[in-house]
């Protein structure tokens, strides 16, 4: 009995000893949650490494054959006369006549209507169509 009463201080002695432990503390490792400022680069070259997305350009330096712009060139000195055409007839005194004209791939139409002057403009390309009424 005198060994057992030995045995059990020895081991409510040996009990603090052997339950020692210390403070957990949560370290965050991203430098935007309080984390080191230096394991940034490393976290976004991990992140770099595992997007899978590509970023999608439509933009490009090709300018196209000189024909091309020259077409292109056409075509907006022709639509520009056209609407000064239309704007000095509401607004001055040249006179615009009625008719359907033919610009590369655009079809413009000018009739007079109820409301004024109607122009309808058709791309034949697209078929994409607007319509454009000047009032009287």
């Amino acid at each position: 009995m005198k060994k057992l009463k030995y045995y059990i201080v020895l081991i409510l002695i040996c009990i603090p000893f052997l339950t020692y432990s210390q403070n957990i503390v949560y370290k965050p490792i991203n430098p935007f949650f309080g984390g080191d400022t230096f394991n940034y680069q490393q976290l976004l070259a991990s992140a770099n490494a595992q997007n899978s997305f590509e970023e999608e350009s439509d933009f490009s330096f090709d300018q196209g054959s000189d024909l091309d712009n020259f077409t292109e060139t056409l075509n907006r000195q022709l639509l520009n006369s056209l609407s000064q055409d239309l704007f000095q007839q509401e607004f001055g005194d040249s006179a615009l006549t009625v008719g359907t004209y033919v610009f590369g791939s655009l079809v413009v139409k000018i009739s007079p209507s109820t409301d004024g002057l109607s122009v309808n403009i058709l791309d034949t390309t697209t078929g994409e169509q607007t319509q454009i009424i000047i009032p009287n």
